[in-house]
């Protein structure tokens, strides 16, 4: 389960931080090149940040304040951006997916294009021309199925999200069922499609030149010895596997030493719960600085001199959440879908209620934990304030009947016939959207989060009902 607000695996935990609060950062020119454990990216005179605790983009001007923010039903948990173009921006979505959106399309952006992974879950960068995709360090199995020794460690794509071509082949573990693990890493390209590869198991990091050559390999030395990483006798049915986490994310800055820098944001220790940032000469690979980070220190920029500065990201991101209601969008597109009687029921019907429009199917096991919890809700509140619509979306009537009768709502249920995943563009199931009275997005609850997220979602429903 995720809720985000509204407005414009196994190896995932280690790349989320916990973060303390700390004061705003002092006013300067400022780039941003990481927001936690993502890498941000350049556009249009802003740093774009993804938020993936909110489900989000953010954009920061200058002095690092939020200046737009970008939501959408496709940006479930979008964990890294890279400029695509001179107003788009490629997100790589946690489970992979590359999502395309135009900053320029209205205040709260325009998703244009999306393509599957082409691999369990891939991460992206643009530049120079030219799109590339890796395994992603933000979404990894423990356990994949063995790869042949000729397969791609960096795939090229087209802007389409289609393989062109290819960079190296992957290293193989001593144990093929690893194969992901250990080629997982973050990727950045240069203005002139060079590539840079830092693996997330292993302390390297790679340039490639736009014609597909090495052009160095660099090492901090962190390892006397790094062998590769191994499972551990279980315990029950606990799977363990010993591994050092070593790079989180890249970051290209500007380029006005000659050839530029490589910032590789990276563990200073074996589970990623302290930071550093090496900064790197782009043309010899040379280490000429690294800044070890404070627990505070959870977002990295660089100032107008080209300098390192370190923030919070909280307080970054705390002004963007603290005026979301201001920058409410409606929900899109208004439904006209029948109720199990066949009348037909609009969105705009529930115009002046808090409303909570749930997308569910016979077929999801987190709905039918989730349904006796939205009846609780619903019993809970007047229906002069609040409501719920139940859209299904079912292929099969007599399934979602069948459902139906065993749950027995009290709450509305409209026909989706299976056609909503294509209107509405989530991921998965249960999805569900609570509207203010106005029909204005609140925000966006990814799946069942249990009894813990519906007491939080209470609170946010009474609050909402009680505001002028």
């Amino acid at each position: 389960m995720r809720r985000v607000l509204g407005g414009s695996a196994v190896l995932v935990a280690a790349l989320f931080g916990c973060r303390p609060t700390a004061p705003p950062p002092p006013p300067g020119g400022f780039t941003l090149l990481f927001l936690d454990r993502s890498p941000a990216a350049s556009l249009g005179g802003l740093s774009w940040a993804p938020d993936p605790e909110h489900g989000r983009l953010l954009a920061f001007d200058r002095e690092l304040r939020v200046t737009r923010r970008i939501s959408n039903p496709r940006l479930a948990t979008p964990m890294a951006v890279t400029p695509l173009g001179r107003t788009e921006l490629l997100v790589t979505e946690r489970t992979g997916e590359g999502v395309v959106v135009d900053t320029a399309g209205g205040r709260g952006g325009r998703v244009v294009r999306e393509w599957e992974s082409p691999d369990i879950a891939s991460l992206y960068a643009a530049g120079g021309g030219r799109v590339v995709a890796t395994r992603s360090p933000y979404y990894v199995p423990q356990l994949g199925a063995p790869e042949p020794d000729t397969a791609p460690l960096v795939r090229i794509l087209d802007t389409l999200g289609r393989p062109t071509g290819r960079l190296g082949t992957i290293r193989r573990p001593a144990t093929p069922l690893l194969d992901y693990v250990v080629n997982a890493g973050a990727v950045a390209v240069g203005p002139d499609g060079a590539v840079y590869y830092a693996p997330l198991v292993r302390d390297e990091i790679r340039k490639y030149a736009p014609g597909g050559q090495v052009s160095w390999t660099t090492k901090r030395g962190l390892f006397r010895n790094e062998p590769d990483p191994e499972f551990l006798p279980g315990k029950g049915a606990e799977l363990r596997l010993k591994k050092a986490l070593v790079n989180v994310a890249l970051a290209l800055g500007p380029p006005p030493p000659p050839g530029g820098r490589v910032y590789a944001l990276g563990s200073d220790d074996s589970a990623a719960t302290r930071l550093r940032v090496d900064v790197l000469d782009a043309t010899t690979g040379a280490i000429l600085a690294t800044r070890h980070l404070g627990p505070r220190e959870t977002a990295v920029a660089l100032d107008a001199s080209g300098a390192l500065a370190v923030f919070d990201a909280d307080s970054l991101v705390a002004s963007a959440v603290g005026s979301a209601a201001a920058t409410r969008e409606l929900f899109t597109p208004a439904f006209a879908l029948p109720d199990l009687a066949g009348n037909t029921v609009t969105l705009a019907g529930f115009r002046g209620k808090v409303t909570l429009v749930n997308f569910w199917a016979s077929w999801c096991d987190p709905c039918r934990e989730e349904f006796p919890h939205m009846a609780e809700l619903y019993r809970e509140f007047d229906r002069k304030d609040f409501e719920i619509a139940g859209v299904s979306d079912d292929v099969d009537a007599g399934k979602m009947l069948a459902f139906v009768l065993k749950y027995r709502p009290p709450f509305p249920i409209l026909v989706g016939g299976g056609r909503m995943k294509e209107v509405y563009h989530y991921r998965g199931l249960p999805y569900s959207v609570l509207l203010d009275r106005q029909g204005r997005v609140i925000e966006r609850i990814f799946g069942f989060g249990g009894a813990d997220e519906f007491r939080t979602l209470r609170q946010t429903i009474a609050n909402e009902v009680r505001a002028p």
